[in-house]
């Protein structure tokens, strides 16, 4: 099952405050029934009833979705490599849990917005490998996405010109020549910044003569952290802790210099949701037609069963005092 909308910290603190004030309502409901001297057990009937009801609503507000059914569509056609730094760096933990659980976390609800474009997956630290081709299919892409760690490739710091060169070198392998035009090719580069490549320029200019654009997405903090490494940590050759900070200008260089954008995710803040709609702007070059998997909102179902139990709720009365 699939949800329109991620669980949050609203909903939790709605919940907290649901149960706070109705445990407060029931103190004092059997304390007006001790006074009466009558029975206040039908209480706990209309508290189940309450909690379910309200359970029911916040499903419906969170949008399940499920069962799946075919639905044919014209899309402007998109081709993503996404490309994730797996260096040790990524463990660090100034966005919580640790960077590249986050950026795992983040990927699971990114991948779900583009059902109709192509998106494959890269992992890289000095060198780079293929994880998934692009694909149409989210689930096995999901799947890719959740074998993500630091220890797929040897450990060594990033350098990001294998990964735009292999991501480069798959676009022009997966491009069809007997159609009239391409289509639009992106690369979501993930990484912390910390990059020791060479010169770039020479990717740069074959980035721009393909027309691929560079979207680059930072994860750390600027005060940065030292890097978990078994029980302990990082050290240089001093034996002094390393720390490990988000190089932001070195990653809204590859941006610039790509016609792409910069976006950054922290422990308090994630631009996601402008990343997504800066993905969604560019448009494809070519447009096609298409037969999707389309998953329904179900919200319908569980507001149904709250209406009834609202309704059961309104029956149902207390012998002591009428709610």
């Amino acid at each position: 099952m699939n949800w329109y909308q991620s669980f949050t910290s609203l909903e939790i603190i709605v919940s907290i405050l649901f149960l706070v004030l109705y445990v407060g309502y029931m103190y004092k409901i059997h304390r007006l029934a001790a006074h009466f001297k009558q029975s206040a057990g039908i209480l706990w009937v209309k508290f189940g009833f309450r909690s379910f009801y309200f359970i029911l609503i916040l499903i419906a507000i969170l949008g399940p979705s499920f069962g799946a059914m075919k639905k044919e569509i014209k899309t402007i056609g998109k081709d993503m490599f996404i490309l994730v730094d797996v260096t040790t760096s990524m463990n660090a933990r100034d966005v919580p849990p640790s960077r590249l659980a986050k950026v795992k976390y983040e990927l699971r609800q990114l991948i779900q917005k583009f059902n109709s474009d192509r998106i494959g997956l890269i992992v890289f630290s000095s060198e780079a490998v293929v994880q998934c081709p692009l694909t149409y299919d989210q689930s096995a892409l999901l799947l890719f996405t959740e074998t993500l760690n630091t220890n797929l490739l040897p450990r060594a710091g990033a350098n990001y010109v294998p990964a735009l060169q292999l991501a480069l070198a798959k676009f022009k392998a997966n491009n069809q020549p007997n159609l009239p035009e391409k289509r639009a090719e992106i690369i979501l580069l993930i990484s912390d910044g910390e990059d020791f490549s060479a010169n770039l320029n020479p990717v740069y200019r074959q980035l721009n003569q393909e027309n691929i654009r560079v979207i680059s997405l930072g994860v750390g903090s600027e005060k940065g952290v030292p890097i978990p490494l078994n029980q302990g940590f990082v050290v240089d050759s001093k034996g002094k802790r390393v720390i490990s900070k988000l190089n932001a200008e070195r990653l809204a260089e590859i941006a610039g210099n790509t016609n792409g954008q910069y976006f950054e995710i922290g422990a308090r803040t994630s631009e996601i949701p402008r990343l997504i709609s800066a993905i969604n702007a560019i448009e494809g070059e070519k447009q096609e037609t298409r037969t999707v998997d389309v998953r329904a909102n179900k919200y319908y179902y569980p507001l149904f069963l709250a209406f009834i139990f609202i309704i059961l709720d309104i029956i149902v009365t207390l012998n002591v005092v009428r709610i």
